[in-house]
């Protein structure tokens, strides 16, 4: 095979790869190849590409499973965007690797020159540091403002919240270290955070003593999150930031117009539901138009009550060992796993999985694709931390 110089890689195509049959790192190689062949034309031919040097050393990776070979796949490539990306998709149509079926899904592709970026990126941070003597008055006087609003920034209770100062009776809840950061370098100190989209223990236990301000992102996942807290804890008031914007970049100005403009939690669930009236007699035609073209069946939902916590306790146990993976896991209706994917194939996964999936967990946001996609898959229940939209007949759970 043809070599590349690592000097000249642009990018790492990274794909994920299942055969149902035994398989060796020829055959992958020899489908990759051979299956492309004639699908961009003579300038994109991968054996001709390596003979250039534009595709390096591909390298495979494979295990048995049973009667399946799963495995990874690396091409670098000194190729430009679109015509890596072309490479990439053109992988994705191989249907066969040697004598037995299979699907490549592309798990993402990798800017090498990234790395180096970063690397600069870091080493100019260091170098910067390293520089005495500055003589600009306002960064001087910006620097001492940060360091007075950082030893203001304490820890509470046993999950070690980040927080101001919490002796008032008011306090403003917010989603996380960045936002009480924001408020605190804008003079605004009562404040603490959740860590996270879940509400603590911690917080619940303030909101029966203090007069909770829950001020959340100005888009669809801070709307979830004040779901889910005023379900769990006494809320008096709910404010929002400007529509697309997260609390953590609001300017000083925009801090206080939100807060100022705060409602009950009456008042703000009244003016979203009446939103999602508005929306669905807008848009109605055309979802029923997407319907018709996935041939959804109109069946009945499957209700998982809140007294089956079996199943309820098991899907926490799988959606919280999964945090922080950046996976999706399929699930059968005994909730043994059928698959693992990348979360940024899963939409593509559903699309063409045969299987029929009863539960999906997704650790991250499951997106509009992921749910119209999960629908055709007849999936009956999506776990994720948030959802793009609610507007679909499966059940969704948010731990």
């Amino acid at each position: 095979m043809a070599k590349i110089s690592p000097v000249s890689i642009k990018y790492m195509i990274h794909a994920n790869f299942t055969a149902e049959g035994a398989l060796e790192k020829p055959d992958v190689i020899g489908a990759l190849f051979g299956q492309t062949e004639g699908l961009l034309g003579t300038d994109l031919e991968m054996r001709d590409l390596q003979k250039e040097g534009k595709i390096g050393r591909i390298e495979v990776n494979l295990r048995k499973e049973g009667k399946r070979t799963v495995g990874n796949i690396q091409i670098p490539t000194a190729l430009d965007q679109s015509e890596t990306t072309l490479i990439a998709a053109a992988i994705e149509t191989i249907e066969r690797i040697g004598p037995s079926e299979a699907q490549i899904e592309i798990e993402k592709i990798e800017d090498v020159r990234g790395t180096k970026r970063d690397y600069i990126i870091e080493r100019a941070k260091e170098l910067m540091k390293q520089i005495e003597g500055s003589t600009d008055s306002r960064e001087i006087s910006n620097e001492i403002k940060d360091s007075a609003k950082m030893a203001e920034l304490k820890e509470y209770g046993d999950e070690k919240l980040p927080c101001g100062d919490l002796s008032g009776k008011e306090i403003i809840v917010v989603e996380g270290r960045a936002d009480v950061l924001n408020l605190l370098r804008n003079n605004v100190s009562n404040v603490i955070a959740m860590n996270g989209t879940k509400l603590p223990d911690s917080i619940k236990e303030l909101s029966e003593e203090k007069e909770i301000i829950l001020f959340v992102d100005g888009d669809r996942g801070g709307k979830l999150i004040a779901k889910n807290v005023t379900d769990n804890a006494k809320v008096a008031y709910i404010a929002t930031a400007p529509d697309g914007k997260e609390v953590e970049e609001l300017t000083g100005k925009e801090i206080l117009i939100a807060l100022r403009k705060k409602v009950s939690v009456s008042d703000f669930f009244s003016f979203r539901e009446k939103n999602n009236h508005y929306e669905k007699k807008r848009y109605g035609v055309r979802k029923g138009v997407k319907e018709r073209r996935y041939n959804i069946k109109k069946e009945p939902k499957r209700e998982i009550k809140k007294t089956n916590w079996n199943i309820r306790e098991k899907l926490k146990e799988i959606f919280e060992e999964n945090e922080e993976t950046g996976k999706a896991i399929l699930l059968d209706e005994d909730l043994n796993e059928i698959r693992k994917v990348s979360v940024k194939t899963l939409s593509s996964t559903l699309k063409r999985t045969k299987d029929k999936p009863f539960a999906v967990i997704i650790d991250g946001t499951a997106t509009n694709s992921i749910i119209k996609n999960a629908e055709h898959a007849e999936v009956r229940v999506i776990v994720a931390t948030n959802f793009a939209t609610t507007e679909t007949r499966i059940e969704l759970l948010s731990f």
